[in-house]
């Protein structure tokens, strides 16, 4: 199963490649400052084609045993935002986890709405899922806008769930349920 969409006349929403870790390397890097109050302390490594490879690697390995979408936003070679739908549990449950960020420049065009609703769509007719879940530190009014307008609903604030920023801090948790 493959997975492309187009966002904009310029931006494509599609599958990690892994020949993308030199460009994401600098999406990231690009985009320190813009990412570090939303994500975990990064190591300088982790700002390398290196460490993005072995990243994508595993990323992709996780896509191919049906665990994981690696998705990244492209504006033809340049990298400027990553989705990820993570921790794909079938069974009773059929649910995942999403993630994404956008590039500082791109900020404001929707872009995160449109990929969150692409791959809403993706998630629930192409691979069956239930519900997707979704994590936003409070204060993250831009993301808690983009899960809003894309019909995920709180369900509960979880204290002290993950070290972003190098503090333990509290989540809202969300869902959308698909079907």
């Amino acid at each position: 199963m493959t997975f492309a969409a187009a966002l904009t006349d310029d931006i494509v929403l599609r599958l990690l490649r892994k020949e993308d870790a030199d460009e994401i390397a600098q999406a990231y890097s690009r985009n320190r400052q813009h990412l570090a109050r939303w994500e975990p302390k990064r190591t300088e490594e982790f700002f390398t084609a290196a460490h993005q490879a072995g990243t994508a690697a595993a990323q992709l390995a996780q896509y191919e045993a049906g665990s994981g979408l690696p998705l990244v936003l492209a504006a033809g070679d340049r990298i400027v935002g990553r989705l990820n739908l993570s921790n794909i549990v079938r069974g009773p449950f059929q649910s995942a986890s999403v993630g994404y960020w956008i590039d500082a420049s791109q900020t404001g065009r929707g872009l995160a709405t449109a990929a969150l609703e692409a791959l809403i769509a993706h998630s629930r007719d192409a691979i069956g899922l239930h519900r997707l879940e979704a994590s936003v530190l409070p204060d993250n009014a831009a993301s808690r806008r983009v899960l809003e307008r894309t019909g995920f609903e709180p369900i509960g604030v979880a204290p002290a769930y993950l070290n972003i920023a190098g503090l333990w801090q509290d989540h809202l948790l969300t869902q959308r349920i698909l079907y």
